[in-house]
């Protein structure tokens, strides 16, 4: 008897359960779409990734034009530690993506040494 009743609890239970995460789902989408996120999501899906300029790659490294391939590293490395134990992913991954735009410059370029 108290096995069944436990079931009847556990079945009525996942049921409610169910239809509240159901409904806190639609109530998300609801408020995504009212704000515009929703079309932002897709928009960035549909959106190839941005490639930073060499100028934009500079600036976020800190560095000028006549910086060489040593100097792009040695900064590259410092400000990559340096989020990496502040828990910045963020700042990481531009710094990351700012490198990676800077070793094509480089790689391209007589004066690199990569």
């Amino acid at each position: 008897m108290a096995a069944k009743i436990l079931a009847n609890l556990i079945v009525m239970g996942s049921g409610i359960l169910g239809r509240a995460v159901f409904q806190a789902y639609r109530k998300a989408l609801e408020n995504a779409s009212k704000n515009g996120v929703a079309h932002e999501a897709i928009n960035n899906i549909r959106r190839p990734s941005k490639v930073l300029t060499e100028q934009e790659a500079r600036q976020i490294l800190g560095l000028t034009e006549q910086a060489s391939w040593e100097e792009v590293l040695q900064k590259y490395d410092a400000l990559f530690e340096r989020n990496a134990k502040n828990g910045s992913f963020y700042i990481q991954s531009k710094v990351h993506r700012a490198k990676e735009a800077l070793e094509s410059v480089y790689r391209g370029d007589s004066t690199g040494t990569s």
